[in-house]
């Protein structure tokens, strides 16, 4: 019950055109527990401010509703804890086609998504999906710009941050070439 509430505050704030500065916004993030993920043994925590974001997507499949979502979140945890050892899903971050953030390690745990140069300086989003042949629909792009909005609202991103796409930070194809194209224009993103 108390996920099906979250997930109508989100969707009635979504409605409403709230922007992620407004207090109300910065809470609509699905939590761990509201997704029913696995315990965590990270213990490392970023330092704040955070000056880099790292886009990424999983490159599996999509989800388009708070159930498949779900489903998706656990399904990427699951391979991360039990198929590589990690000690969490790699993400700070997922954003989902439904247009809600679902949080992975959260805003202050360092996390393993861009090797180890990357990871103590940077939050990891990544988007649930595969994104080299079709953008993110517009409520999951929303989703994460509130989301960096919401982080220096809470002074957990530095003001003058930097979005990176994955194939920036490492050798990959990652956050796929629709999506690279569509972060290469947010205010942030830093071009080489």
């Amino acid at each position: 019950m108390a996920l099906l509430c979250s997930l109508l505050a989100w969707a009635l704030l979504a409605l409403k055109g709230l922007k992620a500065e407004d207090e109300a916004c910065c809470g609509t993030i699905v939590p761990r527990s509201e997704w029913g993920a696995l315990p965590s043994t990270c213990a490392r925590e970023l330092e704040v401010p955070v000056p880099y974001v790292v886009v990424s997507h999983t490159a599996g499949s999509p989800c388009d509703t708070p159930a498949l979502c779900l489903q998706q979140a656990q399904n990427v945890q699951h391979y991360h804890v039990r198929t590589l050892g990690y000690c969490d899903v790699a993400y700070n971050f997922l954003i989902g086609e439904d247009g809600l953030v679902y949080e992975g390690r959260g805003w202050k745990v360092k996390g393993d998504h861009s090797g180890p140069t990357w990871n103590p300086m940077s939050i990891g989003i990544t988007f649930m999906g595969n994104y080299m042949k079709r953008v993110p629909p517009p409520r999951a792009i929303r989703a994460a710009q509130s989301l960096l909005a919401c982080g220096v609202a809470q002074g957990i991103l530095s003001p003058n941050y930097e979005v990176r796409g994955h194939r920036q930070v490492q050798q990959t194809q990652s956050p796929g070439d629709q999506l690279y194209e569509i972060i290469r224009k947010w205010p942030h993103h830093y071009e080489e």
